[in-house]
């Protein structure tokens, strides 16, 4: 690990003021700490803001207000969260292992680069390393990677399983920066990889998540599911945070987020508008399903996920029918 200056912030404010090209923000360290070690990350100077409205979690207009630096498993336990969000406290215990989770905080957690191998590998060519030098996932080993919005530059995934949850709940992120504060969607806080694999996010250098709003608990029913390789500590082959209103047996609302699949969490748009106005079951939710799938672009390995995250789709949505 390369020598770098360590700095605590004791606001927002300050923390702004510290930063400096080549400086990062540190919260728990359990993904950015592992890419240092790793060589992937090489920060001048690491700017700890893991203090700032670490106990933050309050209701606001009839949503919840989560500061950045609580911490994973704090916002899993809350009760409020839990009565009122349970898809979320679901999705953040999917995440990841207890010992992780105890460190990890919320900010953090929507900021974590990929698991791609090769990403991590720095013996390897990565365009979102090294812009320009190339994507080997592509003829390579992509077998765990995206199937939606990927582009010619880079097929990695998103791996957090908290930000499918917030995608499906329209929640937001308040940002603090050099320019002042702003806030921005989710989804919309992630990109696509197009030409510029190596941007993550529509952050700019030296913004700071401060705090993650939820508006109030949409209509219907919620539940979160996960689908990996093995039964703990392992990222989604694919996921789904779906909320579904019924009435009469008609679909009156929808909400669909996947993960696993691509390079942000993916808000299932097209399978929501076909699915509003629609009889509640089966047909209408494969329709639904077959609907937005019908954009993935699946590599020879990974093909596997189209039908996947259908099924889970479908699987899903049967079960919040009431």
């Amino acid at each position: 690990m390369r020598p770098f200056t360590y700095a605590r912030a004791d606001d927002e404010g300050s923390a702004v003021a510290l930063f400096r090209p080549g400086t990062m923000y540190l919260g728990g360290g359990t993904n950015l700490v592992d890419l240092m070690r790793l060589g992937v990350a090489r920060p001048d100077t690491l700017v700890d803001v893991s203090r700032l409205a670490r106990d933050l979690i309050e209701e606001d207009g009839g949503g919840l207000r989560i500061g950045a630096a609580v911490r994973n498993s704090d916002l899993a336990a809350h009760p409020v969260v839990r009565e009122r969000y349970p898809m979320l406290a679901r999705a953040v215990l999917s995440g990841a292992s207890g010992q992780v989770r105890n460190m990890a905080t919320v900010g953090g957690n929507l900021l974590q680069r990929t698991r791609c191998p090769y990403f991590q590998d720095v013996s390897q060519p990565c365009n979102k390393r090294r812009p320009a030098s190339g994507c080997p996932a592509i003829p390579g080993d992509h077998s765990g990677l995206a199937v939606l919005g990927h582009s010619e530059r880079c097929v990695a995934t998103h791996p957090s399983d908290m930000a499918v949850a917030l995608a499906a709940l329209d929640a937001r992120v308040r940002v603090t920066g050099p320019g002042g504060h702003r806030t921005v969607p989710i989804p919309g806080l992630h990109r696509l990889p197009g030409e510029q694999p190596e941007r993550d996010t529509v952050l700019e250098p030296g913004e700071l998540i401060t705090a993650v709003e939820l508006p109030a608990p949409p209509a219907g029913t919620s539940k979160y599911r996960k689908v990996r390789e093995r039964a703990s500590f392992a990222f989604a082959l694919v996921s789904i945070a779906a909320v579904l209103d019924v009435a009469d047996g008609t679909v009156r609302d929808c909400r669909i987020a996947l993960g696993g699949v691509a390079h942000t969490p993916w808000r299932a748009r097209l399978a929501e508008d076909a699915l509003r106005g629609t009889r509640a079951g089966e047909e209408s939710f494969a329709l639904a399903a077959d609907a937005e799938l019908a954009q993935a672009r699946p590599l020879p390995r990974n093909a596997y996920k189209v039908p996947l995250a259908r099924n889970l789709i479908v699987r899903t949505l049967q079960e919040l029918v009431p």
